[in-house]
């Protein structure tokens, strides 16, 4: 592969997985400017922490993930750099710490304003970042990726940014936070469907190679319906009005990323259902935001 440094840095990013990041915040930022609680410095920390603790965990996950042997000559997925030998080990380890190392410095703001509960948060979205693939117990090889997304790219990730604009948590806000993670568990979904020969050679113990394709199948449809269902309880409770229900259209924007994943097993349509899915992932939380708006 012939591209420039900066190109390569980027590649292992992984841009497409970023939405990941971008869509709770939005979600937690609109949820307090609506209750007149917003606070733009603290949203703008809050997503910039958000990125570099996901393009860390993204770094530390090439790193490990080659060190494990998940990643290998006969992965089909996108092309990751350590394994690749387009940027060395040691140097993905040195770039994993700086973006977790800036994550603190951010996150310090953070904590001054939102106290120790956001110092809490903060350490253990690191840390999990770190163990997803990384130390002696990492998540991912022992099928709980899936929780961890749910829980840190949901309501830890909505809640939390917005506790450091609000100074004040509500259950409701915790409850929409599944909606983002829930799509954000279909990503992964994808992900670990495309991968599911060569993790199991790694002995990577996905849900999808615990429990098949057809489970992870299955996963990722209901991941999504669950997701855009989600906000009609907000409606049945009265606490948003109609316009909530606008995130019904993201399963019929997911059709043909449905249809891909029940299909023939096609690692380059499921690469290319890897992007479509972070795509609805950003439309689920423009949709929430503003049925909730309105």
């Amino acid at each position: 592969m012939n591209a420039s440094p900066v190109v390569l840095w980027l590649l292992a990013a992984r841009p497409k997985t970023l939405p990941a990041a971008l869509a709770p915040v939005l979600v937690g930022t609109v949820m307090a400017a609506s209750a007149g609680l917003a606070h733009w410095p603290a949203a703008v920390a809050a997503l910039l922490g958000a990125l570099l603790i996901q393009v860390g965990t993204n770094f530390a996950n090439d790193y490990f993930d080659f060190l494990k042997g998940a990643d290998t000559a006969a992965r089909v997925g996108p092309r990751r750099m350590v394994q690749s030998g387009l940027i060395s080990p040691a140097a993905m380890r040195r770039a994993a710490v700086i973006a977790f190392a800036l994550a603190v410095l951010v996150g310090a703001y953070l904590v001054w304003r939102g106290g120790l509960p956001i110092l809490a948060v903060g350490l253990v979205s690191i840390a999990s970042g770190v163990l997803y693939t990384g130390g002696p117990w990492p998540l991912a090889y022992k099928g709980l990726g899936d929780l961890f997304v749910l829980v840190f790219f949901g309501p830890v990730a909505v809640g939390g940014t917005y506790y450091v604009q609000a100074l004040t948590i509500d259950g409701w806000v915790l409850l929409a936070g599944l909606g983002p993670g829930l799509v954000s568990v279909a990503i992964l979904t994808v992900n670990n469907l495309r991968d599911i020969d060569t993790d199991a050679r790694a002995d990577k113990r996905t849900l999808a190679v615990r429990l098949g394709p057809d489970f992870a199948r299955w996963e990722y449809l209901l991941a999504l319906l669950a997701a855009a269902a989600l906000p009609l309880v907000f409606l049945a409770a009265g606490r948003a009005g109609p316009a909530i229900a606008l995130t019904l259209l993201v399963p019929l924007a997911a059709i043909p990323a449905i249809r891909r994943v029940f299909a023939a097993h096609d690692a380059l349509a499921l690469n290319r259902t890897l992007a479509t899915t972070g795509q609805l992932l950003l439309l689920h939380a423009v949709l929430f935001s503003i049925g909730w708006t309105l």
